[in-house]
Order: C-alpha cells, then structure tokens, then sequence
C-alpha cells in the first residue's frame, strides 16, 4: 500500500520525490515504492461563482442582489481542470490508502489541499507534513513526524470562513457599485480600508498650509548647541525670535550640567515576511510582490532560507541545535564574520530570540542549513539573502555600545542644549554594514559650573512640511499596524488597487486617482474602517485556536452582506467615471472610456453588456526602422500583419517576422516548461501545442 503526497506545486513534489525515491515519473505525478507524490498548481478548487448557482446571474443587475447561497458549493477550475482529474484518479487507485497533505504550511495551503479532498471525496485517513525549509534534512524529519489531520482541522474551518466571507461581501458590494454607478468598482474588506488611508494621507496632504518656525543656534567654542524651551526647540514667533537674538548675542555661557550615559542596544531580531518587505522597499525599492516572489525562489528553488509568509520574528528554543550547521552552510558567502564565531567552538545566539510562546505557525525567516552558492543566485536574490543572512549573523555578535553627552548651557537666563554620540563598540552594527569608527566624547573639558566666552548666535527659518504619501514600506506598516490582511496578502492587496486603477505609484509613492476619491465617497462606512477587518482577523484567528465558533461568524457575514448592498441600493450619491472620453461606441452608440494599460491605451465602451474595445493608439513593436531607427507600429491589414513608421512612412510586411518570432516563442516555451522549471508539470508537447493555440 502506498500514500498519496499532495504538494501545492510541482517544484515542491520534485523535492519530495527526490527525497522519498520516487523515480518513476509519470505527466502528472512521480512514483515509488512507498509514496505517490502529486502536485497542485495553487488552487485547483474554488468557490462557485453566481452564475453557476443561476445563469441569470451572468448578467450583473442591482436587483438581483444580494446573492447569498443557502450552501457554498465548490467547482473545479477549468483551466486547471486536468491536474485535478489526474489526483482524482490517483486518490481512486486500490492501493493508496492514506493522503499526506504536503503543501504550504499555512492557512491558505490548508485550504488548497482540503478544497481537493472534499471535490474529489476523499473518505480515507489524512496527515499533515508541517515543515519551515524545503532542505532534504527538513523534508526527511517532516515525514518521521507527521501529524494527524485533524489537528489541523480548525485551520481549514478558519480558512473556508475568510474565503467565504470575502466572496459575500467584496463580490456583492463590488456587484452592487458597479451596476448602480455603471463603472467598473472594486470593494472589499482589506483593499477599501488601505485605499482609505491613501486617501486620508492626501486630504491631509492637500489640506496643510505651511507655518513659519525659527530656531536659535550658538557657537560656544567647539560645541554647537541650540535654543530649547520645555523641550521644544521651534520659535513661531519671529518677534520673539528677534528680541531673542538682540537679547541673548554677544554673552557668556555657564555649563549648567554635563549628563554622560553608556547605552547598548540588543542585535535585532530576525525579519518576518512584512519587515522585510518594508526594509527590501526602503534599500532596494522591491515592491512587495517582488520581495515576496524572490523570497519563495530563495525558499522553494535554492532551499537557502526557511518558510517566507510568516509573521513572528522568534525561533523555538529547539533550534539552538541547528544553529553551527547553519553558520557552517553559509561560511562561503561571510567567511570574515563566520570564521570567528566557529572558531570559538560552539556558536551561540542571543539568548532572547528563542521563545517558544512567540512562535506562531512558523518561526522569523533565518538561511538554513543548505550549502551556500552565491554564484546560482541572480542579483535580487543575493540582495534578498544577504538582508536574511545578516540579520540573523547579528544574532551572535555583542550588543552595540555608545555613549551619549548631553551638555546644558545657560546664556541670559535662556536654556541651549547640546548633544553629541560616541561609539564605544560597533558589535552587531559591524556586521549589518553599519560599522562606524570609534570616537571617544570631545566635550571633555567641559564641566558644571564653568563659563565660557561670549557666543555669536545663527537663527535660522524654516517651514512646517506636510507629510509624505505613502511608500510601500509605510502602506506596509499601517496595514500591519491595523491588522489589514496577512503578511502572505498584503502584497497581492497593493497590486490590486494598483490594478483597478483606484490608486497610482509614482516614485515609488502612493496617490490616489480621480476614480479612487469618487469610490471612497461611495462605498459603505462600515468597510472604510480598518476596524472591521481587524475584527475579521481576530475572529479568524480564535476559530484556528479552536476558540471561535464558523458558523456564527459566518451567519454575522451573511447579515452584514445584506445591510451593506441595502445601504448601496439606497444611496444617492453620484459618480462620473473620470476616464470618460467624447467618443461614442460604433456598436451600441454609449461613450468610450479610456483605460491604460500594459500594450497602451485602449478605448473601451462604458455600456457593460456591451464588449466593444480599440486601441486608442497603434501598438508599438520592437521593430526599428530602418531609415529614423524609432520604434514601428504594428498594424493588421487585409494580408496581415505589417509595420509602419509613421515620420518615414516607411512600411515593411511581417512575415519574415513571424517566423523569427515564432522560434523564439518555441525557445522561450521549451526554457519556461523545462523540467527544471517550477511550472512544469504536463508534457511539453502537450503545453507547447496549447500555448501556440491560444496565440493563434
């Protein structure tokens, strides 16, 4: 008898079989003599759409909402189908008589494999592999240690409640404001809130007027001081500030006090996946997608660092074990900071960092302890890797210790402070790349009660500044701040308001478009709130403890549905799409609207039921002109397709083309569908053939 191993990708199986001697390798799974390791391709199960409740639900209407099934039903996805047909297949063989469910060791990866399950009915008994690295080692111990299914249970029931309550509110909230407004509207519970906030940071923006503010600064012999009042150290008072200057100028100064202080200050802890986004956006400007996307290659591929989408920044104390193998795999890539931490003997880490009542489902991302070979990786990844490896080689260095001397002078009755920082030890700052020369205090000679020659006074003006829009790190934060979705979420919520073109990233900042103000003015207060996903997460959470109840929350989900369409239905507010042109439709005579997208600007009707669209300027190709050398416009004629530059004139049929263009296409699929490739998991005659279909 054998058992049946679903991973959530094919890169993962290929792991798994390598480890669990599966050879035998067939189109949609690998064989061996104990184990039948097949593979998802994410989500091969979802959540029925309307339509497939009711056809009448194809056409979006107002009045057919809300829409809320008395049972959620699941579908497989069609264009997945055949994945799924052949675990379906697999799970009904005689000789497989148990399932271990393999793949992402989360919430998300717990729903992909149960949704599976439950399609195909499963009845037999399940385990769980529940590992944080995709090493041979971690896979070896995972499969010596699996875990009934059933202590996973209430994750899964946590899961179906967030997939459930986002396809009841964000599809008939977003339903409801696109057919009452006729304009493409997306809500939801974590995507409205964030858009919130963008919004809020440009009223405030846009709002702030600039004030005025002096302060005073005095020379006393080397020292630089300035003037401060209770702590504060703006004047907005520039008669205040004159009389001052006339005032104070020209007299001596007496050293009221001299205050030193030895300070030290821990290593910091490891990263979890969303400071590390933040810190990747803030060095490397990585959007949050990106880092995300490099980390999983870093996790998945190269094996080089444990599980991404986690959110504690602790390890269990089980792990002091691991910690010189670790150090050991990576000493090729840090061999000046490692060599001294092995050559004590046994290497050891902050004591602080390892607390089990602190580990979530998945301990801070740390390397492990795969050899390292810095030459497979591409730049983004050693980028990446080298803020993970760092990060966790502070661990076993001192703390950083400095010395502050805050210097209090007393000149005409006025209050000047001066303060100045000495490095006493880089320790763990050395290693982060942040090592600062050693500096001993310069205000030696300074003591209590001293007076010093006159001091020439500088005021200076400046003005109060708004503050700044949003960068991905600060949107970051304040969705963690206010519990706006999860760490493995967030990224895929900043691309989403970026895609429906609600807000926009310029510079690596966020500002909000026309369409994204109007739909704040419409949408429900209750989902502008971060408070309600807040609650969302909290309650989520307790039914993964086993302390929530599912279909109470879901029964609270399906009354708020309710009242939040009735609330759409019953608005009178107006929109007016920002991106409507004076163009009428050729087909059903309503006007164009602009959208931008990937190939350029395309002009599309409003009418939703009619899918009139063009393109409101050529497509450029890569073709240059042979004459100016600018890029040519691609154009499909009665004999094809051909290429014109338009200053020239110059025009030049594309068959020669095509044919260049469709080797290289051959080139680009049998490199994409290798089996060293995550993605493959069909043959390659099979994809190669459906892929140059669909372009035809």
């Amino acid at each position: 008898m054998k058992s049946l191993v679903l991973a959530e990708k094919p890169s993962v199986a290929r792991d798994l079989a390598r480890v669990l001697g599966c050879k035998e390798t067939h189109k949609s799974y690998m064989e061996g003599p104990r184990y039948i390791v097949t593979w998802a391709l994410g989500h091969l199960v979802e959540l029925k759409m309307p339509e497939d409740y009711d056809r009448k639900y194809e056409t979006w209407r107002l009045e057919d909402l809300p829409i809320i099934p008395k049972q959620m039903g699941l579908k497989v996805i069609r264009q997945t189908s055949r994945q799924f047909r052949a675990i379906e297949h697999l799970a009904k063989r005689r000789d497989v008589k148990d399932c271990i469910i393999a793949t992402d060791a989360g919430r998300e990866g717990e729903l992909v494999a149960r949704w599976i399950l439950q399609k195909i009915g499963w009845t037999k008994p399940i385990w769980r592999l529940w590992i944080s690295s995709q090493t041979d080692q971690a896979i070896r111990d995972g499969f010596r240690q699996l875990k009934p299914g059933s202590q996973f249970d209430r994750l899964y029931e946590s899961a179906v409640c967030r997939a459930e309550a986002d396809w009841l509110i964000g599809l008939n909230v977003t339903r409801a404001l696109t057919t009452k407004y006729n304009d493409p509207l997306s809500a939801g519970r974590v995507q409205t809130p964030t858009l919130a906030m963008i919004i809020e940071r440009e009223r405030e923006i846009q709002s702030f007027v600039p004030v005025p503010y002096w302060t005073i600064h005095a020379r006393i012999g080397s020292v630089a001081a300035v003037w401060e009042r209770h702590g504060g150290k703006r004047l907005f008072d520039q008669d205040e500030a004159n009389g001052l200057m006339a005032r104070l100028n020209g007299q001596p100064a007496r050293v009221t006090s001299v205050k030193r202080k030895r300070k030290s200050e821990p290593a910091p802890l490891p990263y979890d996946l969303t400071e590390l986004q933040r810190e990747a956006n803030k060095r490397f400007g990585f959007s949050a997608k990106k880092t995300l996307s490099v980390l999983q290659r870093l996790y998945e591929q190269h094996k080089l660092v444990t599980y991404p989408r986690t959110d504690s920044r602790y390890l269990p104390s089980d792990m002091t074990s691991t910690m010189t193998d670790r150090l050991s795999a990576m000493k090729s890539g840090y061999e000046d900071i490692i060599a001294p931490l092995l050559a004590k003997g046994k290497a050891k880490a902050a004591n602080r960092v390892f607390q089990d009542d602190k580990v979530t489902d998945h301990h801070a991302i740390i390397p492990t302890d795969e050899r390292l070979d810095l030459g497979k990786l591409s730049a983004d990844e050693r980028k990446l890797y080298d803020m993970i490896a760092r990060r966790f080689l502070a661990l076993f260095y001192p703390p950083y210790e400095y010395e502050t001397t805050t210097a209090t002078f007393e000149i005409g009755g006025e209050t000047f402070v001066a303060r100045e920082t000495a490095v006493v030890n880089a320790g763990f700052q050395a290693v982060l790349g942040k090592e600062e020369t050693e500096v001993k205090p310069t205000w030696l000679h300074l003591s209590e009660g001293q007076t010093l020659a006159p001091v020439q006074l500088e005021m200076e003006q400046s003005f109060t500044e708004p503050p700044s829009r949003y960068s991905e790190a600060d949107l970051l934060a304040q969705m963690e701040k206010y519990g706006l979705g999860t760490p493995a979420t967030r990224a895929d919520i900043i691309e989403r308001l970026v895609e429906t073109e609600v807000v926009e990233r310029k510079d690596g900042r966020f500002y909000p478009t026309k369409k994204g103000k109007q739909l704040i003015e419409l949408v429900n207060e209750e989902l502008k709130s971060p408070e309600l996903t807040a609650r969302w997460e909290r309650e989520l959470e307790a039914i993964a403890r086993g302390k929530g109840n599912p279909k109470q929350f879901l029964a609270s989900i399906r009354r708020q549905t309710e009242q939040l369409v009735a609330e759409i239905k019953q608005s009178e507010r107006v929109y007016k799409a920002p991106n409507l042109t004076n163009l009428a439709c050729p087909e059903c005579g309503a006007l164009l609207k602009e959208r931008k997208t990937k190939d350029g600007r395309m002009l599309v009707c409003s009418n939703l039921s009619c899918r009139y669209r063009r393109r409101r300027d050529p497509k450029l190709s890569n073709r240059r002109c042979p004459q100016c050398h600018r890029r040519m416009e691609m154009h499909e004629g009665k004999a094809g397709l051909y290429f014109q530059c338009r200053p020239c004139n110059r025009v030049e049929k594309a068959e020669e083309t095509k044919r260049t263009a469709a080797k290289g296409k051959e080139r680009a699929l049998l490199k994409k569908y290798s089996p060293s490739n995550e993605s493959f998991g069909t043959s390659l005659g099979e994809l190669l053939k459906q892929a140059l279909e669909k372009k035809e």
